[in-house]
């Protein structure tokens, strides 16, 4: 079914700023906060449904009506599975702990989502270099689907990101550039370039479409519990946009009447070396501050401040969530137990998951009953050194 994407839309709601879908954005041009794509859900909701799913395409473009129009730059990204972490819940003392395992995408983790929704825009809208700075997982799947789209790829990258990311963006043609520093110095650099080299920005929120290919993971879960929620969403993160993502996702399911007004309580895991939104929530503030010395083996939780602060907070205070901080070590054990246990070979980013939930658990804000889904974004293949490091302790 055709897209009922109507414009952009600054996600600041005291500016609120409506920008046209029809060429290149970055941020807000009045308060440069993230856009976001807004759609005629009136119509969309006419085709969007359970029935008309079962014969979609087995891919997060199977919900065309709330994603861009363009033709899509796939790698059949998306429709992860839903694992039921029996042994595991057990172990954690839940009945209902899912794992949505985000490492079985194309290049490896959730990032293939977002990446395919911004390259399938920027190609249609005449871009023909992409940049980005990247911790990781996000430099692979732009260099790929900038190959498969006929695009150059720009990535700055910190000089001690994990080899297999840096191995597979030069694979796929991407110019990876080592910055000795973070995410943070790494974004600095392609802002500085960008607009003199004609370089289009792909930086996570800083384009209105990695969001769109993100929210698909709220959809799968909505699609995969028969059009109900799940009571607990446990998310890592970074940049947020996943969590952001899923949040929009369900906001537009009710205003289809495909869901009513109940909502997950989202938890944010971050690792304790790089905490800034589990330090934000604690001091109920409404955006975060820069996290100084981050330090952390999970490279896609080591951003110091993320740009959408204002909206990952928004979504834990709106669900009553929580925010929880991991340390390097927990996240190993905790990926140790999720493989011997439930086969999975998690990245250290979904062990902080792990971790949220055990002392949630312990706090007596995870009940028994509830049912609780982890999200793995990314595949422990792309984290040989840390594993190598936790099979040794």
């Amino acid at each position: 079914m055709p897209s009922t994407l109507t414009h952009l839309q600054c996600s600041r709601d005291s500016c609120a700023q409506v920008v046209p879908h029809t060429s290149l954005q970055n941020l807000c041009p009045a308060c440069k906060a993230p856009l976001l794509a807004r759609y005629d859900l009136s119509v969309a909701k006419r085709t969007l449904n359970l029935e008309a799913l079962r014969t979609r395409a087995h891919s997060m473009w199977r919900y065309d009506e709330v994603l861009p129009g363009a033709p899509p730059i796939t790698l059949g990204e998306g429709m992860t599975p839903l694992i039921q972490a029996g042994r595991l819940g057990e172990r954690v003392g839940l009945r209902h702990l899912y794992i949505k395992d985000e490492g079985l995408n194309p290049t490896a983790s959730f990032k293939a989502r977002g990446l395919a929704a911004a390259v399938t825009m920027a190609k249609a809208l005449g871009a023909t270099t992409l940049a980005l700075p990247t911790a990781g997982n996000a430099g692979g799947a732009a260099a790929a689907y900038a190959a498969k789209a006929g695009m150059g790829c720009i990535i700055a990258m910190p000089s001690d990101t994990p080899t297999a990311n840096i191995v597979e963006s030069r694979a796929f043609g991407a110019d990876v550039r080592l910055i000795d520093g973070l995410i943070s110095d790494c974004g600095k650099f392609i802002a500085e370039h960008a607009a003199k080299e004609g370089w289009f920005e792909v930086s996570t929120l800083k384009e209105p479409y990695r969001i769109e290919g993100k929210k698909t993971m709220g959809l799968e879960l909505w699609e995969e519990f028969g059009g109900t929620l799940p009571d607990v969403i446990v998310y890592p993160t970074g940049g947020g946009v996943g969590l952001i993502g899923m949040w929009k996702a369900f906001e537009e399911l009710e205003a289809m009447s495909l869901i009513g007004r109940e909502r997950p309580r989202m938890i944010s895991a971050q690792a304790a070396g790089c905490a800034p939104i589990v330090r934000a929530f604690e001091q109920h503030r409404d955006s975060s501050e820069f996290f100084d010395n981050a330090a952390t083996l999970a490279s896609g939780l080591r951003v110091p401040k993320p740009l959408g602060d204002f909206l990952i907070l928004a979504g834990l205070y709106a669900s009553g969530g929580d925010a929880i901080a991991a340390t390097d070590e927990e996240m190993l054990k905790a990926c140790r137990e999720m493989a011997a246990l439930e086969g999975i070979f998690a990245a250290p980013e979904g062990g902080a998951g792990l971790v949220a939930i055990e002392k949630l658990v312990k706090e007596r804000k995870i009940q028994a009953d509830d049912t609780v889904v982890l999200f793995n974004t990314g595949s422990g293949y792309k984290y040989l050194e840390s594993w190598q490091t936790a099979l040794e302790s």
